[in-house]
């Protein structure tokens, strides 16, 4: 592990000078950086490229001065050597042709997944740790099998999960099968990942908000105790399960190092539920960077002021940049947190 990262000293719970600070969807959209190499690729082939992806996240880290990365990529692609066929449509997001549906789609879809086949995520680790300072963490990541299972049956992005909710109530069995490869291909790639350098991962369980809790205990929760435990301890793993803040006791069973919060609950509440033996990674809410920085500055602040000098705390967005945030308005926020600390301490 890096010994001067402030992040894997807070994920370990040891003291900090300041909290580290870094943005989910760092690179993107909202970064000239990122537009230009995106005017001459397409997003999928951007993924596939591990030069580029990792100049895209060293030139983001560069520019907002964060004290981690983690690798630009997607959580989709792994879906491909999975048997199903993926595009980005300009402005539609991700498109499935072929989603899963009912027995007959399982046959494709292999018990394991070959890590040659997303050796390029393993690159883009190796690259991205060639790409930026010693000092700052490198995180990889993956979807969540059941975040990667809403789209491999929904067959894209969905509000209300009608086939993926269905699949699961009506077959259970089935749901296991498919549930089981998923959770396989995430800890094929994480382990890779880690092998290839990664200093932490987070799992990214982006739609577990579409769930109460008992469908959370149910269907999810066996799968994430399995992904747990095939990564086994590795490196700290921060899971972050967005949307819902009713499933955070259940969550918090979890053999996870620390817990991404959203902004749907006090980032102090929901370390009472956590618990003070794992760390917390949030959670301001990603449209206050589209306010005047005043507010930006007060927002920071109240998050800051919550938590104080507690040891084990990561300041984050609680979800992605969005693309319309001024990336005058990120660099403000990563500053705000380093000058409060240095300042309050």
């Amino acid at each position: 592990m890096n010994g001067k990262s402030l992040l894997l000293r807070a994920l370990r719970l040891q003291p900090n000078p300041r909290p580290p600070v870094w943005l989910m969807r760092q690179a993107g959209r909202y970064m000239a950086e990122y537009r230009a190499v995106r005017e001459n690729v397409s997003f999928l082939d951007l993924c596939r490229n591990p030069r580029l992806c990792a100049q895209t996240m060293a030139d983001a880290v560069g520019v907002l001065d964060v004290d981690a990365a983690i690798i630009f990529s997607d959580i989709l692609p792994i879906l491909v050597p999975l048997g199903f066929d993926l595009e980005y449509t300009p402005g539609g997001g991700p498109v499935i042709a072929n989603p899963f549906r009912g027995e007959d789609d399982l046959a494709r879809i292999p018990a394991a997944l070959d890590p040659d086949r997303i050796g390029f995520v393993f690159e883009t680790v190796s690259e991205t740790r060639r790409a930026i300072p010693g000092e700052k963490a490198l995180i990889g990541f993956a979807g969540a099998p059941w975040t990667l299972a809403s789209y491999a049956v929904e067959g894209g992005s969905s509000r209300r999960f009608i086939h993926t909710k269905t699949l699961m109530r009506r077959n259970p069995r089935l749901w296991s099968a498919l549930m089981d490869r998923l959770t396989d291909a995430a800890a094929v790639s994480l382990l890779g990942q880690i092998e290839a350098g990664a200093d932490a991962v987070q799992i990214f369980d982006s739609w577990a908000g579409a769930l109460g809790p008992a469908d959370y205990e149910t269907y999810v929760f066996p799968f994430m105790e399995k992904l747990l435990a095939r990564l086994g301890g590795r490196v700290p793993v921060i899971y972050f399960a967005a949307g819902n803040p009713a499933l955070l006791p259940a969550a918090a069973r979890l053999d996870a190092d620390a817990f991404g919060i959203d902004w749907r609950i006090p980032i102090e509440r929901a370390w009472e539920i956590i618990g003070a033996n794992r760390a917390v990674q949030g959670n301001l809410d990603p449209t206050v960077l589209l306010a005047g920085q005043e507010t930006i500055f007060a927002e920071t602040d109240r998050i800051l002021n919550a938590v104080g000098s507690r040891p084990g705390f990561i300041f984050n967005l609680g979800h992605g940049v969005l693309k319309e945030t001024p990336v005058e308005n990120a660099v403000a926020l990563v500053r705000r947190v380093k000058e409060f600390a240095v300042s309050s301490s």
